[in-house]
Parts: C-alpha cells; sequence; structure tokens
C-alpha cells in the first residue's frame, strides 16, 4: 500500500483533479464507477477550499467515498492523516477494509484491539497511517487525550464525524461522547477541513450539527428514497404465531439479512427456535464477544447464514451491498432510527424485502428504556458532591456513593465532562469546581420528542397510504414536495400495491414453536461478589460472597418471546392466587432442577405488590412438594422500602433489613421465593442473612426476571 511519501507531491489545485479523484474511487468501487456530482462537490469543498461539510444522504450513496478519496488526495499533497470518528466496531471493520481497496493506510483504535494501541500510536506519530479510526469513547482517554490527540489536531488532514446525528441531542442515536467532538473541532487549526455524515437526519438535526462543526458549513442534502427496498407490515397480537409466522416464511426472503429485535433475550430465543426449526441463524447483541462478532459478520457478509437475529448492535454502517432483506420482530420506537436499520438492506439489489412485526410488549419495552434516561438533578448533583477536586475517584469507587447503577453513571460522569464540571485523569474523575446547570428544559424537550417519534411509530404500524413516504417525511427529506399530501406513492410497498403479506400459520408450526418457547425455567446465576466501597456506607461486607445462595431458577423472563407475555399479564393483573397453568410451570421447572440436595421446605418474601400471588406459590409448592412451610420473610417495620438501584446502596439498604427466624433446626436447603427478581441483591443479602441464621443453604426461585 502506498503512502503521502511514497509519491510525487500532489498539486491540489491541478485541473485534472477530478480525475484522479475518479480513479481513486474506481479502485474503490470498481471500473464503472463514476462520481456523483454532490460527491465531487464535496471533495472539492475539502480538499481544495478547506470547507466544513456535513452531507446527508441514504445509505449506499457512497458517502464513505468521499472521505477516502479526500484523505487520499490530501495524503498525496503531503497533508496528516485523516481521523474519523466512528461509533460501532462493525462499522469500523469494513471501513478499514474499503479503505485498503483504495490503497489508503487505515488503523483503528476501539475496544477490540486493546494490545495494538501502542503500536498504532506510534505509527501515526511516525507518518505511517493516512486514516485513523478512533470510537468516541477513546476522544476522552487520558492517555489519548493528552498525547495522541493534540498531535492530531495539530497535523490531521482532515477530521471525519461519521453518524453524525450521533453528535445532536436531538439524534436517534445521540451518545455523550459524540459531544467531545466539539472539543476536537474548536482546538482543529481553520485550515483543517471537517466532514460530517449521515444517513439520518431531519431538519432538525442537520440544523444543530451543521452548527456544531461551523458556522458556514456546506451542507448537501440528497432524497432518503430506496427504489430497492419494499416494505411491510404484518400484525400478530400472538407473539407464538408471530416467531412460527416468521419460521415458516424466512426460506422464502431473497438471500440473506437481519433480523432485528429490542432485546438481547428476544434475540437469542429467537434464534433458538430458528435454528430448532431447521434455519442457519445467530444471535448478535451488544453482549457478544467482540471475536465472536467479528466471525458472526464475516459469516453474514459470506452468506453463510440466513440471518443474524441482531439488537441494534448490529446497525450503523455495516456493509453487505447484496443483504436481501431486513425484518423487525418488535418496532423501534422511532421511525427514524427504523429508516437507519431497514437502510442496510438493498443496497446493491434490486430487491430487498423489508417487514415489520410489532408485538404488543414493544411499548412496554420503550418505556423501560425510557426509565433508564438521563437522571434527575438532585441524583446528578449527588455524584458531583461525591467528587473532589484535588483527589480522583474511579467510577468504582464513585459507585457506593451515589445511588446509580454502573452503566447510568458512567453515563452521568460522561455528560458533566462534557459539560466542563467533571474531568476524567488517571486514575478516575475529578470535580472540576466549575458552576454547572442542569438543563431541565432540554430534558423536557428530548422527553417530549421521544413520546412523537414513538407515536409515529405506532401510526407508522396502521397506516392506509405510502410507508416509504411516511418514512421519508419523518426524516424531513428535501425530496418530497413540502406539506403535499397526495405525493405519489413508492409502487413498492405493501399499501401501495395493496399485495399484503398472507398471515395464515400452519398449526403445526405454531404448535412447534410453542412448545420450543413454552418451556419453562431459566438458571438464576448468584452474585459472587460484594460491591467495592461497603464499608463507605457502614456495612462489613466485601470481596468474595461466602455463605450466600446456590444458583437459582426463574420461570422465565418478562421480555421472552414466549412466557413473557404472560407473565406480564399475570403481573398486571389484580393480585390473586397462583393461576394452575403457571403454578404447574413452577413446578415442571423444579422437577428438572439439577440440585445438589432437595429442598427440605420453603420461605416466601412478603410482596408488597404481590402478597397473595407469593404465599399461594409458596404454599402449594410446600405442599406438592412434601416441604415445610416456614411461611413469609417479613422486613423489619422500621426499616425503609428499598430503591436505590445503585449496587452498593441497595445492598446496604437490604441488609439486616428481614425479621430472620432460627433456622439452626432446620434441616436441608431452603427454597425462597418470590415473584419478580431484577438485579439479584435482594435474594443474595436475604440468602446471605439465612445462612447466618442456621440454613443449610438457599436456592432462590423466582416467577419473573425483567430481561
Amino acid at each position: 500500500m502506498t503512502t503521502a511519501t511514497d509519491v510525487p507531491e500532489l498539486d491540489l489545485s491541478a485541473p485534472d483533479l477530478r480525475e484522479r479523484a475518479e480513479q481513486l474511487l474506481r479502485e474503490l468501487a470498481g471500473p464503472e464507477a463514476r462520481l456523483r456530482e454532490d460527491q465531487w462537490t464535496a471533495i472539492e469543498a475539502l480538499v481544495v477550499r478547506r470547507r466544513r461539510a456535513l452531507v446527508v444522504q441514504r445509505t449506499g450513496w457512497g458517502k464513505s467515498a468521499v472521505y477516502f478519496i479526500a484523505a487520499k488526495l490530501l495524503r498525496r499533497a503531503g497533508r496528516g492523516p485523516t481521523v474519523i470518528v466512528s461509533p460501532l466496531l462493525a462499522l469500523m471493520r469494513n471501513q478499514v477494509t474499503a479503505a485498503q481497496r483504495a490503497g489508503v493506510t487505515a488503523a483503528t483504535i476501539n475496544s477490540g484491539n486493546v494490545t495494538e494501541w501502542d503500536d498504532i500510536h506510534a505509527k501515526v506519530a511516525s507518518g505511517e497511517v493516512d486514516v485513523l479510526l478512533v470510537s468516541p469513547e477513546r476522544l476522552n482517554n487520558p492517555d489519548f487525550r493528552d498525547q495522541v490527540l493534540p498531535r492530531l489536531a495539530a497535523d490531521a488532514g482532515l477530521v471525519v464525524i461519521d453518524e453524525a446525528h450521533c453528535v445532536s441531542d436531538w439524534g436517534h442515536d445521540f451518545r455523550p461522547d459524540y459531544r467531545r467532538i466539539r472539543t476536537l473541532i474548536a482546538d482543529l487549526g481553520s485550515e483543517v477541513p471537517v466532514l460530517a455524515t449521515t444517513a439520518t437526519a431531519n431538519d432538525r438535526v442537520v440544523t444543530d450539527v451543521a452548527t456544531q462543526i461551523g458556522t458556514d458549513t456546506l451542507v448537501l442534502r440528497g432524497t432518503l428514497d430506496r427504489e430497492s427496498l419494499h416494505l411491510s407490515v404484518v400484525r400478530f397480537d400472538d407473539p407464538i404465531e408471530r416467531t412460527a409466522w416468521l419460521s415458516d416464511r424466512l426460506r422464502d426472503l431473497p438471500g440473506s439479512g437481519i433480523i432485528y429485535t429490542l432485546t438481547v433475550a428476544a434475540a437469542h430465543d429467537l434464534a433458538d427456535v430458528l435454528t430448532t426449526h431447521g434455519h442457519t441463524v445467530a444471535a448478535y447483541t451488544g453482549q457478544t464477544d467482540p471475536a465472536e462478532r467479528e466471525t458472526l459478520e464475516g459469516a453474514l457478509l459470506g452468506n453463510e447464514v440466513k440471518a443474524l437475529i441482531a439488537t441494534s448492535a448490529l446497525g450503523m454502517g455495516f456493509d453487505k451491498p447484496d443483504l436481501g432483506f431486513v425484518v423487525h420482530v418488535g418496532a423501534p420506537s422511532s421511525p427514524i432510527s427504523y429508516y437507519q436499520q431497514v437502510g442496510r438492506a438493498g443496497r446493491g439489489t434490486a430487491r430487498a424485502e423489508v417487514v415489520l412485526l410489532p408485538g404488543p410488549e414493544d411499548k412496554r419495552i420503550w418505556s423501560y428504556f425510557a426509565s433508564v434516561a438521563f437522571p434527575r438533578e438532585h441524583v446528578v448533583r449527588s455524584v458531583l458532591d461525591a467528587l473532589e477536586q484535588d483527589r480522583a475517584l474511579s467510577t468504582v469507587a464513585l459507585e457506593p456513593l451515589v445511588e446509580l447503577n454502573r452503566s447510568r453513571l458512567e453515563m452521568v460522569l460522561k455528560v458533566l465532562d462534557v459539560d466542563g464540571a467533571v474531568r476524567r485523569v488517571r486514575g478516575g474523575w475529578l470535580n472540576t469546581g466549575e458552576p454547572w446547570e442542569y438543563d431541565t428544559e432540554r430534558y423536557e424537550r428530548l422527553a417530549e420528542a421521544r413520546e412523537v417519534e414513538q407515536q409515529a411509530m405506532i401510526d407508522y404500524q396502521s397506516l392506509s397510504g405510502c410507508r416509504m413516504n411516511f418514512l421519508r417525511r419523518q426524516l424531513d427529506d428535501p425530496g418530497l414536495p413540502a406539506g403535499e399530501l397526495n405525493t405519489p406513492g413508492c409502487g413498492r410497498c405493501d399499501n401501495c400495491t395493496g399485495a399484503h403479506p398472507d398471515t395464515t400459520v400452519a398449526a403445526e408450526s405454531v404448535a412447534a414453536t410453542r412448545a420450543r418457547l413454552d418451556r419453562p425455567g431459566l438458571n438464576l446465576a448468584p452474585r459472587k461478589q460484594w460491591p467495592t466501597g461497603l464499608a463507605k456506607l457502614g456495612i462489613p461486607l466485601s470481596g468474595k460472597i461466602t455463605g450466600g445462595a446456590e444458583t437459582g431458577r426463574v420461570l422465565g423472563r418478562l421480555t421472552d418471546l414466549g412466557w413473557g407475555q404472560r407473565l406480564r399479564a399475570l403481573l398486571d393483573a389484580p393480585d390473586d392466587p397462583i393461576p394452575d397453568t403457571v403454578f404447574d410451570a413452577c413446578v415442571a421447572v423444579l422437577r428438572e432442577w439439577d440440585w445438589t440436595q432437595r429442598p427440605s421446605s420453603v420461605l416466601a418474601f412478603a410482596s408488597p405488590r404481590y402478597p397473595v400471588l407469593t404465599a399461594t406459590l409458596a404454599a402449594r409448592l410446600a405442599e406438592v412438594g412434601r416441604l415445610d412451610d416456614l411461611g413469609t420473610l417479613y422486613p423489619r417495620p422500621d426499616h425503609p422500602p428499598v430503591s436505590a438501584a445503585n449496587s452498593a446502596h441497595r445492598v446496604a439498604g437490604l441488609f439486616d433489613s428481614w425479621e430472620v427466624p432460627d433456622l439452626t433446626h432446620i434441616s436441608g436447603p431452603i427454597l425462597l421465593v418470590d415473584t419478580v427478581t431484577d438485579t439479584g441483591w435482594t435474594m443474595t443479602v436475604a440468602a446471605h442473612a439465612l445462612r447466618a441464621s442456621g440454613a443449610d443453604a438457599v436456592l432462590p426461585f423466582a416467577l419473573a426476571t425483567p430481561t
């Protein structure tokens, strides 16, 4: 591969510059490729006029060609490397491969190649790298920010912000780390051009991003219509029938594709069912190991699988031009994010199928994700109050001091860091002492915008008009005449053609799917380590958990494709005795439990929401299993309810909170019964207390877990 030192320096004012750019495009995309006019306009603005530009074009239009060609031309002219801020590992891998085709020496710094970071830093310093791809999270790593980033800002030939809608508060995939890009851009010299690219930005996002990257930003925006996409919606109230229908139709879908789910649990459940029915599929989620993700991406690219069953972890930038279909089992909460995901399909094919299979559980899942958004002001201020200005605290050390779990605490710290209230340093975080205001108005506006987007997604499902035009209007597509509701439809979607998918499902398929999904029972892994920092809260627990719970069991997840809907209905209903069908399933779970020793007694948690349900479950288990019924484990009357999400605070609230009976006379394990278990800490702390009171062992059992 060539670098800037291998060829004579290029004159960027040369009259044949466009032809040189065309030649690079042919190396990148094939001998028949030609630059679009807007591609050349963007390249010329960046390379010749050092402009700042925002390119908003549909997936497959060729945005990456713009920055790779600009990067190569600038390197041939003796300029520094191009820095591309890119959000996903899958996207980075595709970009590095594409760069190599154009003779561009590219390297990436991300969580999947930690062992290579030092070598890559050295290559950047010595000028061996044409393009450096970095994750937004990397921009605030202390070593990278303080040692590598200043050199890049001073010497960069071009800075690219890929998937730039993430910069905007209004973007469907906003990330706090992306806001650091504002600082990076502010530190650039006026001669360093900046390019922002995205396929999914409405008018509000376009204005926001353009303003952030420069006062005189060139905006190049095209139509979002995708002539290869054939959109349809298929509605089932029963998730079992929905899954059976998909299994029956999957072989008829063209080529290979992606099936999106809203949760990790649903991805694994669906992959299991489809595999059982003879389909070659695999689950791909944010919890999938990075090395396995790369293997799965390769399998999809090579058509070795019919589909990857994926969460949004497989989204932006994944490039398979011949991807034949995208199916959503469960609707995303926004038409914008939906369009972004379906844009993976049909980039290099004449036809691709796009099917939405919404479910009654979608709104509940949207509400859950909304509930873990940015916390209220008093919680955020507790983080600032816990930090000092002269001594860094790590996230682990900070966690027990605030009522936030790890992921939400990290999000808050990132936002506060971007706002200048805290600073990340080696060893953790410092309070800068700078004044900080909680932007209540902004968070309320964002919440309102999310509600509007959710309603739009519901409207899309029951739409009678053109589905593609609906999505284009949601993104303020300039190719649609403003205000004209009678614009001709796409002529391809189910509503335009009248060709709605047949929703009949073979009875045997439904039965087989139900049998697979109705298998009750999941393992409930015990907590093995106490949260750090409990001593600061006056709790005498630390290190490895000894004398705790054994591996437990749970009937099902609330997000399960099989048991999920029934468990949600049960928990939404008035508090009544345990239904026979649910109880029978619980007995089946206990019957198949591979315990070391059978329980000899049963004890129920006192449930404030489901006292009858929990008590009758425990009593009937005692009767059918011939177990001693130890009654109910009640909280101490003077002990307040525990609501903390943070692990350390939750354990502190639960410690010594029950009226634990003397159990020295009880021989054999105790079956500890609850309705819902979430973090696992209630079971863990209760089991620790029961063991301390004489129990031989504790076997946790619950009806449901959220995910």
